[in-house]
């Protein structure tokens, strides 16, 4: 196990423009499960690739138990990586496919055999120990995969998105025993994915990126509830988080299909005139008629464009004059396409974000104290 920093790291591939990697600093915990997300070509899977020693790092340090690794070789770095495909040897049993690395450092025959077969018990391939790969099912050729990973003993796993092969069923599967191999090894695990879904529910700590930055890193709670930017609002949450845009009018919040009153702790960050964007999540938008709120916030009417039952909830996107807006509503409401809707969301639910797309709601007073200082000045 180990702790891994990565301080300043940045990865450039050329003398002009961005790098592909700037200025990345994390620090984990031992054992720690650290996701990597973010849209295609945001540099994630650069940064996995610099932590393996498959990339030289151009800047910054790469350390293990503060050990500097950025100039050692991959294959001294005491690393498993699980790769997007397979890579297995098609001519091998899944017995020698996950002691292939094992027989290279010429390790004991006796010892090969217990951690296969220790690593085949915790994967439940015991039975496949003899098979080849084109025998196995999509999902038995990802156990196959993570199971050479395990036999290792490594003191940092790399999982650079394992699942993306496998069908969405299988996929809810695996990440569920990923998680619960994770607790059972306790090894410190990097895993890049693209889905946001997998992140939130596999990560302690998910790491944001775009365009080879660090947007924000926090557990899957602190970014579904205060996002830093309208990136990470918009990129964290399914569906993503509804953004209308709004300008200050003396004591009101004013767009062109909504108005809002302005609340105390906006006033001295949102001067007179100046726009700026209140997100709302699909979920926390209600009909009038099912309003659950506290303190009333923005109201939407809308026509609807979409329906998208889902069993459980129905999914319902508006077209509210500038904006479409979609709300999550549970069970299967009966509405039909074109119908106006109204909907209203709690102002607790709210969030502000200035025009540098900045979170001005991170800090804010909390509902009951912005109620009671709202009350007070009135």
């Amino acid at each position: 196990m180990a702790i891994v920093e990565l301080n300043n790291v940045s990865k450039h591939y050329g003398d002009k423009g961005p790098g592909a990697v700037e200025d990345f600093n994390l620090r984990t915990r031992d054992g720690e499960f650290i996701v990597l997300v973010g849209p295609s070509g945001c540099g994630k899977t650069t940064t996995m690739r610099m932590i393996a020693g498959l990339e030289q790092n151009t800047g910054g340090d790469i350390l293990f138990n503060e050990q500097e690794m950025s100039g050692v070789p991959a294959k001294h770095r005491d690393i498993a990586m699980v790769f997007q495909s397979y890579a297995l040897y098609p001519h091998m049993s899944v017995h020698d496919n996950m002691a292939f690395s094992l027989k290279l450092k010429k390790i004991d025959k006796t010892e090969i055999k217990q951690r296969v077969e220790a690593a085949a018990k915790i994967l439940g391939i015991e039975h496949l120990l003899d098979r080849k790969p084109r025998a196995l099912s999509g999902g038995q050729r990802q156990r196959v995969a993570l199971g050479r990973a395990i036999v290792r003993e490594p003191q940092v796993f790399l999982m650079d998105e394992p699942l993306s092969n496998l069908d969405a069923r299988l996929r809810v599967e695996m990440r569920a025993e990923i998680v619960k191999l994770h607790r059972r090894l306790k090894v410190t695990t990097f895993y890049v994915t693209h889905d946001q879904v997998e992140a939130m529910t596999m990560g302690e700590r998910i790491v944001v990126m775009n365009a080879g930055h660090i947007q924000q890193v926090g557990t899957p709670d602190e970014l579904y509830d205060s996002p830093d930017n309208m990136f990470v609002a918009g990129f964290i949450g399914t569906p993503s988080m509804n953004f209308i845009k709004m300008r200050r009018h003396g004591e009101q919040l004013q767009g062109t299909d909504a108005s809002l009153a302005l609340e105390p702790w906006l006033k001295d960050k949102v001067p007179e005139g100046e726009e700026l964007w209140v997100g709302i999540r699909p979920e926390h938008l209600r009909t009038v008629d099912d309003s659950r709120h506290t303190r009333e916030g923005i109201r939407l009417r809308g026509k609807i464009e979409v329906i998208e039952p889902l069993g459980a909830v129905s999914l319902i996107q508006l077209k509210t004059g500038e904006h479409r807006i979609t709300t999550q509503l549970e069970g299967r409401p009966r509405l039909a396409l074109d119908q106006e809707l109204e909907l209203v969301s709690d102002m607790s639910r709210l969030h502000y974000f200035g025009l540098d797309e900045r979170n001005l709601t991170v800090n804010a007073p909390a509902a009951e104290e912005a109620a009671s200082l709202q009350g007070h000045q009135e």
